[in-house]
């Protein structure tokens, strides 16, 4: 009885392995037949949303350092360096400066701004070898913003170009589904035609007799 007892917790035991292999194996080939969703990152880039808070515009002439912005920021981030103008009864703004460093992208700076001298821009291309430089002055913030659409280099895409027109999900998709880029074995078939064309006129323009 007790050999058949040990036969039988083996048997349940293989059974219930087998049975989360075959769990982890589904999982698997169905991520296997699901199309692929990847953008071809840094010649391909997805277009942010109109409210997407990237790197920090600022306009050196609309500040009038009020201060508003260090009040409203959780960690009183924004450095505004301004004198005293006796003249004018006004403040001198000297310096203004961010880290984005240690900036979480709120944007409750942007929206509380009296003079809107401070604006989200679709940066988000951050990335330094030393943390130091993260620290963008007056004249770092007031550099005109990157937009990928003006990028010659990049290709914008306002949609994934794996998956088809309008769809922004690659999950529970129809088989037939038709994507809007071309799938890899396409691009391979096209460049194909392309060397083998180049290739015939070469050879027709060797075979024409030579005047």
């Amino acid at each position: 009885m007790g050999f058949l007892k040990q036969v039988g917790d083996y048997a349940k035991e293989s059974l219930q392995a087998a049975k989360y292999i075959g769990q982890g194996l589904s999982v698997t080939f169905d991520h296997m037949s699901r199309r692929p969703v990847t953008v071809q990152y840094p010649y391909e880039k997805l277009i942010p949303s109109e409210r997407f808070r990237g790197r920090i515009h600022f306009e050196f002439d609309k500040c009038i350092a009020c201060e508003v912005c260090v009040r409203v920021c959780p960690i009183n981030l924004p450095v505004v360096d301004w004198e005293f103008d006796k003249a004018t009864k006004k403040k001198d703004l000297k310096h203004y400066s961010i880290d984005f460093g240690v900036c979480i992208f709120c944007g409750n700076c942007v929206e509380y701004c009296p003079t809107n001298c401070l604006s989200m821009t679709e940066e988000y291309e951050l990335a330094v070898y030393e943390r130091h430089e993260l620290n963008y002055d007056n004249v770092a913030l007031g550099r005109l913003p990157y937009k990928v659409t003006q990028d010659p280099m990049v290709t914008p895409l306002r949609e994934l170009a794996y998956l088809p027109k309008g769809v922004m999900g690659p999950h529970d998709l129809p088989v037939n589904a038709r994507r809007a880029g071309q799938m890899p074995q396409e691009i391979l078939e096209a460049a194909q035609k392309e060397a083998k064309a180049a290739e015939g006129e070469a050879q027709a323009s060797e075979a024409k007799p030579k005047e």
